[in-house]
């Protein structure tokens, strides 16, 4: 059954609830003790410091409750902390919390690869290996499919956002903040990564180009540039992240897949951000039907506990030699309990369902406001699937980006209680990114505040 909000029982009321200025005293006191302590390369979004989350509402040590629109950026799909996910942990950390897999290995780790296999596209044989971060699975990705067809160079698209890691970096297409800043940059990065223009519908040139005329551009250059025969993957996100939750046009992802194969290169789709019902199925590539030789995973596996993981093709994975895969706290046992257990709370609730019925509200709503005369001109694009959705902001009755703009809206959404974040090549995306188990009315409260602050800053 879908989830209500009468099918959860909540510690914390489900309403956002702001006492008074803030950040509060208590906020401030913290973030003077972060100061002395915390690098400075190290930001947050939002000034306050949490002391409660659950469901929908994050809750600061000052007092005021908040909506939460982001889930930590995708993770906490199931709620802030999920009662089958808080008893999972605490059974697991009673019994052990760390022996390292790879010396002395669990049940748990077993299962969740039999869960991933299970979940993931396609009904081919298959293999998984557990990690600690997206990046990380990301860089065993490209690992994988090095090793496996003997090629060095990897295509990455434009927008794409894969990580921090000096590899992943490389991957990443947006500069500042990942790849360097003021003061300099984080590089050399690592060589043979090529980058290849996305399928962007709202910015194309040719507004009429479909996605299999974006991919056969994308493969002509591959082509030419660098020849198929020396590819050895291609990674890229089936709806874009941090680059601006951006949905390619129909075709597009099928086209590269396509090729791909018929080239002997590695597909990889890169689902950190939209797995685990984040877009109305399990896998963001299920909506065109692409079956990925290997998909990287993260954010929402695991309720909030760091876990990653990649799941392939059994001849791509099995090519690597014992040993060649793995880390010290890969597939830790107490975050594998709680990755059953999330993934047990998406079925037993149907998330997928869930998740688009949240785009069904949604959409309706910020479409509407899209043609609303007090706020139309300043949205540009409505996208998005399931619940990872956006909104991308520009100067009135322009395509020219709005970051300014979208700082204001997601600075006057705080004040009224309500957590939006921002991301986008040019900084003008308000993402969308709620916990699939929100109710309708906090929905519908969060976005009833957005929707008044784009009206007042436009």
């Amino acid at each position: 059954m879908t989830a209500t909000a009468h099918e959860i029982t909540y510690r914390l009321d489900q309403k956002r609830n702001i006492k008074g200025a803030f950040p509060g005293p208590k906020s401030q006191a913290l973030n003077e003790r972060r100061s002395a302590v915390v690098a400075a390369g190290v930001s947050s979004g939002v000034p306050v410091y949490v002391e409660d989350a659950d469901g929908g509402i994050i809750r600061d040590v000052d007092g005021n409750s908040f909506i939460d629109l982001g889930s930590g950026i995708a993770v906490t799909s199931v709620g802030a902390s999920d009662p089958a996910v808080v008893a999972a942990v605490q059974d697991a950390a009673a019994h052990f919390t760390h022996t390292c897999f790879m010396v002395t290995p669990y049940e748990g780790y077993v299962a969740v690869a039999e869960q991933l296999n299970r979940l993931t596209p396609g009904d081919h044989e298959k293999r998984t290996v557990l990690f600690n971060s997206g990046a990380e699975a990301v860089e065993n990705a490209v690992k994988v499919a090095r090793l496996a067809t003997g090629r060095d160079a990897v295509v990455a698209f434009d927008h794409a956002y894969h990580g921090r890691t000096n590899l992943t970096m490389a991957l990443t297409a947006k500069a500042m903040p990942y790849k360097s800043g003021p003061a300099g940059g984080f590089g050399p990065f690592a060589p043979e990564v090529y980058r290849m223009p996305m399928s962007y519908p709202f910015r194309e040139e040719n507004p009429e180009i479909t996605g299999a005329e974006a991919a056969k551009r994308a493969i002509t250059m591959i082509e030419k540039q660098i020849g198929s025969e020396q590819v050895a993957a291609i990674i890229i996100e089936p709806i874009q992240g941090e680059g601006g939750f951006i949905v390619p046009a129909v075709g597009f992802l099928p086209a590269l897949s396509a090729w791909a194969k018929e080239k002997g290169i590695v597909f990889i789709a890169d689902e950190v951000q939209s797995g685990f019902c984040r877009t109305g199925e399990w896998f963001a590539v299920n909506h065109e039907g692409v079956v990925p030789d290997i998909i990287t995973m993260a954010k929402g596996i695991a309720g909030g506990l760091p876990l990653s993981a990649i799941t392939g093709r059994a001849e791509l994975l099995d090519a690597v030699h014992p040993g060649g895969l793995g880390g010290t706290y890969g597939g830790n046992p107490v975050a594998c309990a709680a990755a059953l257990a999330a993934i047990g709370t998406m079925e037993q609730h149907d998330l997928n369902a869930r998740a688009r019925h949240i785009e069904e509200i949604a959409l309706g709503r910020l479409r509407e406001l899209a043609a609303d005369p007090s706020a139309g001109a300043v949205i540009g694009d409505v996208r998005g699937r399931g619940a990872m959705l956006a909104i991308e902001l520009v100067q009135a009755g322009s395509k020219e980006p709005n970051a300014e703009l979208t700082k204001s809206v997601a600075a006057a959404c705080l004040q009224e209680g309500v957590i939006i974040l921002t991301c986008g090549t040019y900084g003008n995306v308000i993402r969308l990114l709620p916990p699939l188990v929100i109710s309708d009315e906090l929905l519908l409260d969060g976005l009833d505040v957005l929707a008044a602050a784009i009206k007042a800053n436009s």
